[in-house]
């Protein structure tokens, strides 16, 4: 009984201390577990780690010459993980008030999140050292990439512009935001028991972007957007192009545009804004057209250097429409009517080439689709099926209306010309590196050849004529140099009236020199300049020398534009010539003794040329209207002799070429 009783309690001892041992054992074995568990762990780390990621650091864009024109420069951003923060509100407005931002939203931001946000990125330096002074709970500075342009409005708006995220969103960001960015990596902020942040941990295991070096020449760059925007001042013009590239290259090295861009500021940009006109926007060529008219027709052999055209009268009737010229050129030859830009003559052409030639040649010439050169949102233009052409679609597309061309198209085009007739893929990166590798040279991509080298050399000498004494684009002259170029002068079509407008014009010019080897080819146009002097030999031509003689510098060529555009005349000193054209007038023949001069075609100059004319060769002038000359008497070609010989010639405003 004794014995029974003492053995109870010792029994309670055992299943006590046996429980007690479960009960440690069950405890150790969670602690392990706890410890074990890796998401247990990082719950504990949370409490005072937060990871942030960093956007990557992009690579410097060049110009050719290893000008920096983009380049990626540390940034502090500023953020707030509200849930270390015992009052929320009052950290916002007091972090409001040193980023000089709105204090209520600031603080009404962070009492409505937990977890980490940005309060502002990108602040600036004494910003962000006065919150470090200020060691707010729940507040933290981080470093970021910021892409700055260093020279601002320069080619703004090619290079394009990333957004706040570093990603390319427009030009040559976006083009090649693929090479460029590198790798995101994250950055972990520890905090300490008080919630304020530590000093941001010094090893990033970073991989930075490629490096890109552009075919642009930044100082014939420069040079070009200060050429422009003069030229858009003087003509009142909305905006305005100058593209330059390498015809053996394809290398654009001037791509201007008026009104310009400062990529630093894109976040106050409409982005809607921020495109680049010379890829983007497809517009009418007006008579630029008439080159590769001319060109293909060569090609085809359905035209011949010397062969006549018959524009007498200036009209010229097609299926729905009469075509006009400004004014009555007579008989012309193919150079004839690229020196006068005469519709008559073009639709002729075009008639003798057919459509479905014409097409393929303007296709050849790389009209209709996008260039390939990769540029984002590049536009094809419009080149519509030559199936659906009517006789007035044949005409009107000859001299550049009812087509519509890009910039670059147009210039690639013109490329092809200066290259013997092959059509070169324009490019603007000229070199690329990998981070840490060598420069590796983008290679010329040749496509195709548009015509001929025989009819492309026969085109530059008949475009040359523009450039001279009696062409629409006198004023593209440089003194000691020949100038292949043809002027073009494009009404805009109104869509409200579904009419072309009689005062919205775009002026073009597009040349090359030097014109016996070119080594440039040139495009300017202007958008909308105002006043009576608005057409492409008015406005355009005088940019493109400008644009022109600093070209030639670059390459040793000393140049200037002509101040002044002298009419050439030929001194006959023997037996009047046969008149070449039917609308010459035989005078009488002249004493032998009085010097004889050939009077030249007036039409077209202004009066102060005209004036110039008068005076140099002896002759009483007498005139009518203001503007160019349109009429005169006696008619070109008159042999002029005796003693101030009177010549009458009428003046009026218009525009000078189709």
């Amino acid at each position: 009984m004794t014995s029974s009783r003492l053995l109870w309690p010792r029994r309670r001892i055992l299943w006590l201390q046996a429980l007690l041992l479960l009960v440690f054992l069950g405890l150790a074995a969670r602690a392990g577990h706890l410890v074990l568990d890796e998401r247990a762990r990082d719950r504990g780390a949370n409490q005072r780690i937060t990871v942030i990621k960093i956007p990557p650091e992009r690579g410097a864009v060049f110009d050719r010459n290893f000008r920096e024109l983009a380049v990626s420069i540390p940034a502090p951003s500023v953020f707030a993980i509200p849930s270390e923060m015992s009052d929320p509100r009052a950290v916002g407005r007091r972090v409001a008030e040193i980023l000089e931002l709105d204090p209520e939203a600031v603080a009404d931001r962070l009492a409505n999140r937990q977890r980490f946000t940005y309060v502002k990125r990108w602040v600036a330096p004494e910003q962000a050292e006065a919150l470090v002074k200020s060691n707010l709970p729940g507040i933290g500075i981080v470093n970021e990439p910021r892409r700055t342009y260093p020279s601002g409005l320069l080619a703004g708006r090619i290079l394009g512009f990333t957004n706040i995220d570093g990603q390319g969103v427009r030009g040559i960001e976006q083009q090649e935001d693929d090479f460029l960015r590198g790798q995101q990596y994250s950055v972990k902020v520890v905090r300490d028991a008080r919630g304020s942040t530590l000093k941001e941990p010094r090893n990033r295991n970073t991989a930075s972007g490629g490096e890109i070096a552009l075919t642009l020449d930044g100082g014939l760059q420069a040079h070009a957007e200060a050429a422009l925007r003069d030229a858009v001042a003087r003509s009142g013009a909305r905006g305005g192009t100058v593209l330059s590239l390498d015809p053996k290259t394809g290398e654009i090295l001037v791509l201007a545009e008026a009104p310009g861009l400062d990529p630093n500021h894109f976040r106050s940009l409409d982005y809607d804004s921020t495109g680049s006109s010379a890829f983007q926007d497809a517009v009418e060529p007006g008579s630029t057209m008439k080159v590769f008219l001319v060109a293909g027709a060569l090609d085809a052999e359905t035209l011949a250097p010397d062969d006549v055209i018959d524009c007498s009268g200036g009209e010229y009737p097609v299926p729905g429409k009469t075509i006009r010229d400004h004014h009555d050129y007579g008989v012309l030859d193919p150079a004839g009517v690229l020196r006068h830009s005469s519709n008559v003559g073009s639709v002729q052409i075009a008639e003798a080439l057919g459509r479905e030639r014409h097409h393929r040649a303007l296709e050849r010439f790389g009209f209709g689709e996008p260039t390939g050169s990769d540029f984002p949102h590049e536009s094809s233009g419009l080149l519509r099926n030559w199936r659906n052409w009517k006789p007035i679609d044949h005409a009107t597309i000859a001299f550049g209306q009812g087509i519509s061309v890009t910039t670059i198209q147009l210039a690639a085009a013109m490329g092809a010309l200066a290259n013997d007739g092959e059509w070169l893929r324009p490019r603007l990166v000229k070199a690329r590196r990998e981070a840490g590798g060598r420069w590796r040279e983008t290679p010329v991509d040749r496509v195709r050849q548009s015509v001929s080298a025989e009819a492309a050399h026969q085109v530059l000498r008949m475009m040359q004529g523009v450039v001279s004494g009696r062409g629409t684009g006198r004023l593209a002259g440089l003194r000691g140099v020949a100038v292949a170029g043809k002027t073009g002068t494009a009404q805009k079509f109104d869509r409200e009236s579904m009419r072309y407008s009689k005062d919205r014009y775009i002026a073009w010019f597009m040349g090359a020199v030097p014109a016996e080897d070119p080594q440039f080819v040139i495009v300017t146009a202007l958008d909308e300049p105002q006043g009576l002097a608005h057409g492409g030999g008015d406005v355009a031509a005088p940019l493109f020398a400008k644009i022109a003689t600093a070209h030639l510098a670059r390459v040793g060529i000393a140049t200037e534009p002509r101040a002044e555009a002298r009419v050439e005349i030929e001194i006959v000193k023997a037996a009047p010539p046969t008149p070449a054209r039917p609308d010459h007038i035989s005078p009488a023949a002249p004493t032998q003794k009085a010097a004889r001069v050939l009077l030249s075609d007036l039409r077209g100059l202004s009066r102060h040329e005209v004036a110039r004319y008068a005076t140099d060769h002896a002759l009483e002038l007498r005139s009518e209207g203001s503007g160019h000359a349109f009429e005169q008497t006696p008619s070109p070609g008159t042999i002029l002799a005796g003693p101030r010989p009177r010549v009458f010639v009428r003046f009026r405003s218009e525009n000078r070429e189709g």
